[in-house]
């Protein structure tokens, strides 16, 4: 029986082999439909047992349910004591939500350069850019792949750094033993729908404090003293206290219905994906002017990204690549346009060190199509035409 074509997320017909198909199962939908008929859609019991599941999969002792990764980072950083002048110590290479959560709290990002090696965060910069203002250093791991969380806990140490992981990426990504997340105050984790795992929109904190679990188990609900049961099963329901500023940063109990559905698949999906980014690299790396991503034995590697390099020897540039590729219906983006090419971050934010390491790989990066249900045949499809244009 002749396999059906993935459709595209936007409808269009022309297109061949999607950039992204979210994972939603039948399952999925049955959960929601239960939860919905629960009643008690938000601050339930579905909630704590996503958040025991997840803190379980991670290894952390604590995991606390948020709307989205970015409001994720926002509390890590008032956890951590960031506010108005700090710095925060951030990658070039990274999305703008890394940045715009360190201006949410008043604070100024400083943008580091990244390794060329793997795109993340460069050891180096890192050490250029600290400054007697420095309040926290925020890793980001790129694509699923580690940040050197070794030297980055080490200068953390030295110079009396907070630690405050965006592990957006990084669903079942490890450092050595340890599960990303685990290596500082926090680790901030997004649930969007392009994400290894998804519920629909949504985030989650990993932390191993008690104290910080609470703190963020209070900001994320206004501050309020009390979960919306308790204030209906003991006492009166008005009668609560507001200890401390805080903002609607909530997981709901559909989401959070998903979330245990999805999180019982990351790792049988991260093998797919692993399995995906094997097949790219052994067949893309025979093509001159292009470079796979490099593989570092001692970390895993959850392959939220396949990201190669177009080198100058390819024959074409990297935006002439993109377009060809399109119009042989296949759909590829780029991880990321550098912070410091943005207007907002141009005015804003920082940077003590040279970021030429970030302009050089934002010219010859691509990402290719990566989710656990892609075919061999559509694999194919894009190693074939990208081996196709470079002769041309």
């Amino acid at each position: 029986m002749r396999k059906k074509k993935q459709s595209d997320v936007f409808g269009d017909s022309s297109i061949n082999v999607p950039f992204v198909v979210p994972m939603i199962t039948s399952d999925d939908k049955k959960s929601i439909m239960r939860a919905l008929d629960s009643r008690l859609l938000t601050d339930g019991p579905l909630l704590k047992q996503f958040e025991s599941a997840f803190a379980k999969f991670t290894g952390a002792k604590y995991a606390i349910g948020v709307s989205n990764a970015t409001s994720a980072l926002q509390l890590s950083l008032i956890a951590a004591g960031v506010g108005k002048g700090d710095e925060v110590i951030i990658p070039d290479i990274t999305f703008v939500a890394t940045a715009n959560a360190v201006l949410a709290t008043g604070a100024i990002p400083v943008i580091a350069d990244i390794e060329k090696s793997d795109l993340n965060i460069s050891i180096g910069s890192v050490k250029k850019n600290i400054t007697s203002r420095t309040k926290a250093i925020m890793p980001v791991h790129f694509a699923g792949k580690s940040c050197n969380m070794k030297e980055i806990t080490r200068l953390a140490t030295k110079n009396g750094l907070k630690i405050i992981e965006d592990c957006a990426h990084a669903i079942g990504t490890k450092s050595g033993s340890k599960h990303v997340g685990n290596f500082g105050l926090s680790g901030c984790f997004s649930f969007y729908p392009t994400k290894n795992m998804t519920t629909i929109e949504g985030g989650m904190i990993i932390c191993n404090s008690e104290k910080i679990a609470k703190f963020f188990a209070s900001c994320r609900n206004h501050g309020i003293s009390k979960t919306y049961k308790q204030r209906f099963t003991s006492g009166l329901p008005w009668d609560y206290d507001v200890e401390k500023f805080g903002y609607n940063f909530r997981l709901d109990e559909i989401r959070s219905a998903m979330g245990i559905n999805q999180i019982k698949k990351i790792r049988f999906w991260n093998r797919k994906r692993n399995d995906i980014a094997k097949y790219y690299t052994s067949n893309l790396r025979k093509i001159k002017g292009i470079e796979t991503p490099k593989i570092f034995l001692e970390n895993t590697h959850s392959w939220h990204l396949y990201v190669i390099k177009i080198k100058k020897s390819y024959g074409i540039k990297r935006d002439l690549l993109f377009k060809k590729l399109l119009k042989e219906g296949i759909r590829t983006s780029v991880h990321y346009k550098p912070l410091h090419k943005f207007t907002i971050y141009r005015k804003q934010a920082k940077s003590y060190s040279t970021l030429s390491n970030a302009s050089k790989a934002y010219d010859e990066i691509i990402s290719l199509p990566m989710y656990p249900s892609i075919s061999r045949k559509e694999q194919d499809m894009v190693i074939q035409k990208i081996a196709y244009f470079s002769k041309q």
